[in-house]
């Protein structure tokens, strides 16, 4: 089977993992690059850096992936779709609900694939957790509750926190317990000088009864990727960073210390920790998306679900905004 010739515009940080993984990956071939400011990683390797997406369309490609800033995604995006090239969008969506809205009709109108690049989905620790939720192994869930946090990165000036880093929060969550926000609330601060929140705090439900928390900043001198998510039998903690997931269960032996006994709620039991494959969650992005292009398998981050996490990352600004106006 001929390789699907893919395009790549934007060259910058994200940008140049995406053109080693296309690289990588079998059945893959990365024909054309794009970024009107040059290639500052040396991506191309030998490839003609061409100036935007029309020339990067008129390179004859079949897919593309979409790695320019947040506020170029709207354009960027409904040019691939008009052409008919199949495309992974970088997260978020797009810069505002209505911008994403769009890219949602016109690949659609369309007839190509359009995806969105929530990386956390296809974490390997976090894959084996969906699938032990799945399996029943948790019970019934009652939280989940994230850390992200980390030092500030450079390499982002038209977002903040909340569609930068929540958005993966936002994903994994509604993916993880298969449901959706219905309400979201939360707090947000500027404490780095820029235009945009570099700290939240938030909190939601899902409309299966779960309950939510998301601690996000830029402002932390350590780097941080949790996921706990509590249930009826116990814990489990995934970390993103090293792909590890542990369970810890709830107690099964009875106690004969009076004063804890009466306690009625859950008591320390076993813990596991589980090995796991870990393979680069990019490569498997990037082997999902092409999948989806040659109709072999639907499990992307498609740009409905991509829409409807900029939405409840929208109303956690929003709140946000209306607290601080009530302080």
């Amino acid at each position: 089977m001929t390789d699907l010739r893919v395009g790549l515009i934007g060259l910058g940080m994200m940008g140049r993992h995406h053109a080693r993984v296309v690289r990588e990956v079998d059945g893959l071939t990365l024909v054309a690059v794009a970024d009107a400011h040059g290639d500052p990683h040396g991506v191309a390797q030998g490839l003609p850096v061409l100036n935007g997406v029309a020339e990067l369309i008129d390179a004859g490609i079949d897919m593309a992936v979409c790695a320019v800033p947040t506020g170029m995604h709207e354009e960027v995006g409904l040019a691939l779709a008009a052409a008919g090239v199949h495309t992974l969008i970088e997260k978020p969506i797009a810069h505002s609900v209505e911008a994403g809205t769009k890219l949602v009709e016109a690949f659609a109108a369309a007839g190509v694939i359009g995806a969105v690049g929530h990386i956390e989905r296809y974490n390997p620790a976090l894959q084996s957790l969906r699938a032990r939720m799945a399996e029943g192994e948790l019970g019934e869930v009652y939280q989940i509750a994230t850390r992200r946090q980390g030092p500030f990165p450079a390499r982002i000036a038209d977002v903040g926190v909340v569609k930068d880093l929540a958005t993966h929060d936002i994903d994994l969550t509604a993916w993880l317990a298969q449901s959706e926000y219905t309400h979201v609330s939360a707090q947000v601060s500027r404490r780095s000088g820029r235009e945009h929140e570099d700290m939240v705090a938030a909190t939601g439900r899902l409309a299966n009864g779960t309950i939510t928390n998301h601690l996000v900043n830029w402002l932390s001198p350590m780097k941080e990727r949790l996921t706990v998510v509590t249930g009826e039998k116990g814990a489990f903690v995934a970390d993103t960073l090293t792909a590890d997931l542990t369970f810890y269960a709830n107690g099964v032996v009875d106690t004969e210390w009076d004063s804890v006994a009466n306690f009625r709620g859950v008591s320390e039991g076993d813990m596991t920790r589980y090995a796991i494959a870990k393979r680069e969650p990019l490569r498997t992005e990037h082997e999902k998306f092409r999948d989806a292009v040659l109709g072999t398998s639907l499990e992307v981050v498609t740009l409905q679900e991509g829409l409807e996490t900029l939405r409840t990352a929208e109303k956690v600004l929003s709140t946000a905004a209306e607290a601080s106006q009530k302080a």
